[in-house]
């Protein structure tokens, strides 16, 4: 890897398209060079991934919303969309099928000085692998190359750029990576995937309110519309359009004006020229559908269970844990709706102190029932709930932030005071599912999850069907690509719900 000095330039002053960080990511996507073996495969785990954590949501709301968007836009060829057959315009499709993937939290992240879930670059290529798999020759190859690019350039920004601090999204990271990764799939010159990711950074930025306070069913279409304006931004560009530029490091640019300011400098890695792409590798999967910081939680609170003989004698419970979720999903971000029985099943997914009591009342966690207003209404929860708190500790933040795998942690100690003056201590560093976690999912947990959370929505043939074509992703021919997606039944699509008609 080759670290990229990254800084604010004045228009006055020679700044050569060459060290731009939109050329030098363009340079990356356009490199020719080999797809290792171990990134490839972690792309089909990923594949599978998202259908698993799709096809669990398509009869909810928000994916029923997008997908009625879609699928106004039949085209041959296009794009399939999950959960209905056909084939519709790519950029909808990405967008229907992108809110499928997130929005029930529950797909891959990686965590650095940014936030960031990888799987988002997924929908939008492979979307675009579908459309233009006859006309480019596309192969799985080829879709391989575009989601490990995609991934790759993700996951360097993500080590690089911190954006939430300046209360910026992260899918502000999102569109620039999936523009990388269409150039790469579609092999297009360093040039177009330029102005691409210029565009698409342009295009893609926001403020975090739709993580905070009372979140709303945008949360989950937020990287979805990121996806969509990057297939927007690069099919502009093969078109001959520009971008601002240079988008990062003008005087009147991103971190001009929206992160650290004029006098700022960031480190960016990319890979150097002739180097493979691992990216994919440093990220990391959810066994439970919650925000990535409750993870170790969750599994710590099963785990205590076997300590508390009965939980009415708890007084309170202290999770010190990192800035980040103290700050974003704990009391530190001062939001009384984390707290509030009726607040969304988005809210509640930020709030690890509601996790943390249903998980430690409960010794499981589900999708669906551990949100639902029953669980969050029970009486015995809410009492819980309310003795849960959060600190920052500094050791638990460092180890957030280390650049050692074997240091870096995403989880918390958990200090439990009972009624009688008993104090017991408990902590676990990284998930169970974490690479260096109890029990690391390989591509069976993969599978597994695909298969538990498709039960009684695919048939048993769709579904082998389905983990059949994905094993083979890579080798895939141009007319197989349309395999990649998962079809239900008519009797069960027809109790997602009934969307209004809008504008469009």
């Amino acid at each position: 890897m080759e670290n990229h000095i990254v800084r604010v330039h004045p228009s006055a002053e020679d700044f050569p398209k060459s060290e731009h960080l939109a050329w030098k990511i363009a340079q990356v996507a356009a490199d020719p060079v080999a797809v290792p073996a171990e990134s490839a495969e972690m792309a089909v785990n990923r594949i599978i991934d998202n259908a698993s954590v799709a096809v669990a949501s398509v009869l909810r709301r928000p994916p029923s919303t997008a997908r009625s968007q879609a699928l106004s836009r039949p085209q041959t060829p296009g794009s399939t969309v999950f959960g209905v057959p056909g084939t519709y315009a790519p950029e909808w499709a990405a967008l229907a099928n992108g809110v499928a993937v997130r929005e029930l939290d529950y797909h891959d992240t990686f965590l650095a000085a940014e936030y960031s879930h990888p799987g988002d670059n997924i929908p939008p290529i492979l979307a675009v692998a579908q459309r233009q798999a006859a006309a480019k020759g596309l192969t799985g190859e080829d879709l391989i190359r575009g989601i490990v690019t995609g991934y790759e350039i993700q996951v360097d920004l993500v080590k690089g750029i911190c954006l939430h601090a300046h209360k910026i999204d992260h899918v502000a990271h999102l569109g620039p990576s999936v523009a990388a990764g269409l150039g790469a799939m579609l092999k297009l010159d360093p040039e177009t995937i330029y102005q691409a990711v210029g565009q698409a950074l342009h295009t893609t930025t926001a403020t975090r309110q739709s993580r905070k306070g009372l979140i709303s069913s945008w949360k989950a279409f937020a990287p979805a519309f990121a996806g969509k304006m990057a297939i927007e931004a690069t099919d502009r560009a093969m078109r001959g359009e520009g971008a601002p530029a240079p988008i990062w490091e003008g005087e009147d640019g991103v971190i001009a004006w929206m992160l650290d300011g004029p006098d700022a400098e960031y480190t960016v890695p990319l890979p150097a020229a002739g180097e493979g792409k691992r990216g994919i590798l440093d990220t990391y999967t959810k066994e439970h559908s919650a925000e990535y910081q409750s993870q170790a939680p969750i599994d710590l609170a099963f785990r205590l269970r076997s300590q508390i003989s009965n939980l009415d004698d708890i007084e309170s419970i202290v999770l010190h844990t990192s800035h980040h979720t103290h700050y974003v999903i704990g009391t530190g971000a001062n939001d009384p709706q984390k707290f509030d029985p009726d607040a969304s099943r988005e809210t509640l997914d930020h709030s690890v102190m509601y996790i943390f009591a249903v998980a430690l009342e409960d010794g499981v966690w589900d999708y669906n029932t551990s949100y639902s207003p029953e669980r969050a209404h029970t009486a015995s929860t809410i009492a819980l709930w309310n003795k849960i708190s959060t600190v920052e500790d500094p050791e638990w933040t460092r180890r957030y932030h280390s650049n050692d795998p074997q240091v870096k942690a995403f989880g918390a100690k958990a200090v439990v005071t009972l009624t009688d003056g008993t104090v017991i201590e408990d902590e676990l560093a990284v998930a169970n599912a974490h690479p260096l976690g109890a029990h690391p999912f390989d591509r069976s947990q993969y599978e597994g999850k695909f298969r538990k959370l498709a039960d009684g929505l695919v048939t048993e043939k769709e579904q082998e069907r389905f983990l059949e074509a994905a094993r083979n992703a890579a080798s895939l021919r141009a007319d197989e690509l349309d395999q990649l997606t998962v079809t239900f039944d008519p009797e069960v699509l027809a109790k997602a719900p009934v969307i209004p008609e809008g504008i469009l």
